[in-house]
């Protein structure tokens, strides 16, 4: 499947205000990438693919992970987190990418985790700080954004985290691990 044919199905699976936001995401990623040496494709790639899951219906989602052996614990958190796990593994099933890096890019890019790498962190910044993301702090994640991809990423997981706690919700654990990780 080529890149354009990759894009049409994508934006198929969301509204157009999604679509906006993956416009945004995409060339944030690459943004991003050229910035940090990364590669810009790959970066795209998983920027493209990673909401493709977002509207899909609760069973739906729940009906992979549990099917596709996908870590169960996940049902245990808010579903906002779903589509991650369940787009990574769209990706290499319905989209066909075999590249690991970008799966785990696609995958990791709501909840973060420990150790993440270079092309993980880019597209996780990337989901925060599109240019159609308005949020109290998302300028300075922006602004930090310009000089250190760790730092930035560290406020972006902080301010998740700050809202989570304010709306009572639980943290998923890998979260409150990737944001202890960046300050190691």
């Amino acid at each position: 499947m080529n890149r354009e044919q990759m894009i049409e199905k994508v934006r198929a699976e969301m509204p157009e205000r999604r679509w906006l936001h993956t416009q945004g995401v995409m060339e944030t990623a690459v943004i991003l990438a050229n910035r940090f040496g990364e590669d810009a494709v790959r970066a795209e790639l998983a920027a493209i693919l990673h909401d493709v899951s977002k509207y899909w219906n609760v069973d739906r989602m729940q009906k992979v992970i549990r099917d596709q052996a996908l870590p169960a614990e996940l049902l245990l958190y808010d579903k906002e987190l779903w589509h991650a796990p369940v787009g990574a593994w769209v990706a290499e099933h319905e989209f066909g990418v075999a590249d690991t890096e970008v799966l785990d890019a696609i995958r990791y890019h709501t909840s973060g985790r420990r150790g993440m790498s270079k092309l993980e962190k880019i597209v996780c910044l990337a989901d925060y700080m599109e240019p159609g993301r308005e949020f109290p702090g998302v300028d300075k994640i922006r602004e930090l954004s310009e000089h250190s991809l760790d730092l930035a990423l560290l406020a972006g997981f902080n301010s998740t985290i700050s809202f989570l706690l304010e709306k009572g919700k639980r943290i998923f654990p890998l979260t409150i691990e990737a944001r202890n990780s960046l300050l190691e």
